[in-house]
């Protein structure tokens, strides 16, 4: 019972997680221009992986996709791929969780059902670590350039969509852990058992025969038959 509430709360905290990661693609705020140093903003500025805004004082935003994939820069084309990996394997493993989890009935045997939720387990452990890579790429380039004193452009902050990202990969990569982990207790606490259960049988298979000792055994009674070709034999000897 506690093995399958274990298995509950990791689908509970991945699928979570994974709902997080999916958000995080379409979320405006991946950096925001920066207002340190300025006194009179009449503008701001933000961007994500697919576009670049601007919104003026009166509130209207002025947005402009990206317009040549080939033409980004290096670390949105990574960002892209590794969030839509993110989200790909988040799926199959929420899938084959819902397979190899207990409380279904779908599955087949046992050591099916627990092969299945360790594989459900790595993937969503491999897609928090996908998005937590993207995340802290994109969150490393801002922070670089904005540190950077040679750097006289528009310097940004770190947006809301990428401290989603790492919410979503934590606990991605949290409840993937706890499903495999259950899995492998599961797994030994059922080999433990019919272990006891097969010495139980073979002990109750095979009764031990109740020995007399030696000072209560009675002498060994001889027939006169047995006698008499012992003798018969001596004699002949």
């Amino acid at each position: 019972m506690s093995n399958m509430v274990t298995e509950i709360l990791a689908f509970i905290l991945t699928t979570s997680g994974w709902v997080l990661i999916s958000s995080t693609i379409p979320t405006d705020y991946w950096k925001v221009s920066s207002l340190d140093g300025t006194v009179i903003t009449t503008a701001t500025f933000w961007s994500n992986l697919w576009k670049t805004c601007v919104t003026d004082s009166t509130g209207v935003s002025n947005c402009k996709d990206f317009p040549s994939m080939l033409a980004l820069d290096g670390y949105i084309q990574a960002c892209r791929g590794l969030m839509i990996t993110a989200v790909c394997l988040g799926f199959f493993g929420a899938v084959f969780a819902l397979v190899g989890m207990k409380c279904t009935k779908i599955g087949g045997s046992d050591q099916s059902k627990a092969r299945t939720a360790c594989i459900a387990g790595v993937n969503f452990i491999l897609s928090g670590l996908c998005s937590l890579s993207a995340c802290s790429l994109y969150a490393h380039r801002i922070t670089s350039e904005f540190f950077n004193p040679m750097f006289v452009a528009q310097k940004y902050e770190l947006g809301v969509a990428l401290f989603i990202g790492w919410a979503g990969s934590i606990l991605c990569i949290l409840g993937g852990v706890i499903l495999c982990f259950s899995i492998a207790d599961s797994s030994t606490t059922s080999h433990t058992g019919y272990a006891y259960r097969g010495a139980e049988s073979n002990v109750s298979s095979h009764p031990r025969e109740y020995t007399q000792p030696m000072s209560q055994r009675s002498p060994p009674e001889y027939s006169s038959s047995s006698r008499v070709q012992h003798f018969d034999k001596n004699a002949y000897v």
